[in-house]
């Protein structure tokens, strides 16, 4: 197989990663304006983006039946055109329901671009470089999220709101004629039809929607909410249910035996919890620098860059060391940059100085930068290459539900916290950053405890000669 273009491979996945991207980050800010067309509230609006939360999440866990029933080159291009056609029926959407049901066709598609692209990568490129490569497509995951915000705000204030949904129809065009190019090579995958695990994947849903629809509700109506605690009652068994099924089933939709596998189970472990701090960390950090600091809009995002530009630099360095040093060591000294830059957010106030955030976002952009590629690579070499697609849908998934657990737990905590302060007579902007301060040092604490099942990750990413000699270099 000498003859496989793997750069050009690499490229179509990065542009379908960028594709995808974009999206998370480019319709929030055009909400107001599609509200006001639609003529609905708030809350009504607000289901553009949990709409696409969840069904983000359904596909995810199908992705190993359909590698095997389909291959990879059908899985991945039908996700880019699922995608790309969900994107263009969005921008045609004429009032919210058939907006809402646009964006799960979309959602479909860029659920299963992830773990497919990991899943490819690991396919496709050996273990001695799968570090370096999950680095440069890490930093293509960067790219979409970093550009959309601003992005969305030129398109939308220029050309009107379905322009943010039309500018993904030339780049789903390109990646399909590209992968019909550079990905022939994954046609020569055997399919194997296996049966499906309905009742499995049944329940999976349930649990994952149910939690997901749960917890962002909570943060408006409160966990104490009769409704909120139906909804994470029937996830909680249907959970069980899933556990109970699965442990019966030939060929289960999750393949549980990988928990068995205890450096998996301790990448999974840093996964979510790296995404709970980090996400909730994320989403305090616009009030720290609007609502405390005082800076615009547009200077809070100028604040951020640093931490993306940092971030992008380092990923590609990272993956290469986690290839010829192991994942283990460079992830933990990730998380404690990390940790660091919580602490020093949680001591800048309106008082701070610009230089102040600058260092803090720094800081953050190198213990990302460190972190997400070995991870991402650690989680790869932790199971056996036919377990691959298997363990990055879980990663995947796993990614999503910590970082929506993340947001919700910290929204909930700083909401509290900052009731207490009022009632014990704080004023409002006091009580406000006392909140914020205690968000922080949550998120901090987390990363911290997060080093304990990171020391439990793989010390090589090298698999071994058995496993080298089934992949498709040799």
């Amino acid at each position: 197989m000498r003859d496989v273009n793997r750069t050009g491979i690499l490229i179509v996945i990065i542009m379908g990663t960028i594709m995808a991207g974009i999206d998370s980050s480019i319709v929030n800010i055009s909400l107001p304006v599609m509200s006001r067309q639609f003529n609905c509230t708030l809350d009504e609006i607000e289901w553009v983006i949990t709409v696409y939360m969840l069904s983000f999440s359904v596909l995810m866990p199908l992705t190993n039946w359909l590698k095997n029933r389909i291959g990879f080159f059908n899985l991945y291009l039908g996700a880019i055109t699922l995608f790309t056609l969900g994107s263009l029926f969005c921008a045609l959407s004429t009032d919210l329901p058939s907006l809402l049901i646009a964006r799960i066709i979309q959602a479909l598609g860029g659920g299963a671009m992830a773990p497919t692209s990991m899943a490819i990568i690991s396919y496709v490129f050996p273990a001695r470089v799968r570090g370096t490569i999950l680095g440069w497509w890490g930093l293509g995951n960067l790219v979409g999220p970093a550009i959309g915000p601003t992005l969305g705000g030129i398109l939308t204030e220029h050309f009107g709101w379905p322009s943010i949904f039309y500018i993904n129809l030339p780049i789903g065009v390109l990646t399909v004629v590209m992968a019909f190019k550079y990905l022939g090579i994954l046609r020569k995958q055997p399919k194997i039809k296996l049966p499906f695990d309905l009742a499995g994947f049944t329940t999976l849903t349930i649990f994952l929607v149910g939690l997901q629809y749960g917890i962002a509700k909570a943060e408006r109506v409160g966990l104490s909410s009769p409704q909120i605690i139906i909804t994470l009652a029937i996830a909680f068994l249907s959970l069980i249910a899933f556990i109970v099924i699965d442990r019966r089933v030939k060929t289960p939709i999750i393949d549980l035996q990988l928990f068995k596998n205890y450096a998996f189970v301790s990448c999974i472990l840093v996964t979510i919890s790296r995404a709970a701090a980090l996400f909730g960390g994320l989403f305090l950090m616009p009030f720290l620098l609007q609502e405390q600091m005082g800076f615009s809009e547009g200077m809070s995002g100028l604040l951020i860059l640093p931490n993306s530009v940092f971030m992008a630099a380092l990923m590609p360095f990272a993956g290469k060391w986690s290839d010829r040093h192991g994942s283990r060591e460079i992830s933990m000294a990730g998380l404690v940059l990390l940790a660091a830059s919580m602490f020093l957010f949680a001591r800048l106030d309106v008082g701070s100085t610009v230089q102040s955030v600058i260092i803090t976002m720094v800081i953050r952009g190198l213990g990302m930068g460190l972190l997400l590629a070995p991870l991402n690579a650690a989680t790869l070499s932790a199971v056996r290459p036919p377990e691959v697609t298997m363990a990055s849908s879980i990663s995947t998934l796993m990614q999503q539900v910590g970082g929506a657990l993340g947001i919700a737990m910290l929204a909930i905590i700083t909401q509290g916290a900052y009731n207490g302060h009022i009632l014990n007579g704080v004023s409002n902007m006091q009580a406000h950053h006392l909140a914020l301060k205690q968000g922080f040092h949550i998120s901090m604490i987390i990363l911290l405890v997060t080093l304990i099942p990171a020391w439990f990750m793989p010390r090589r990413n090298i698999v071994r000669k058995a496993e080298e000699e089934v992949h498709i270099d040799t």
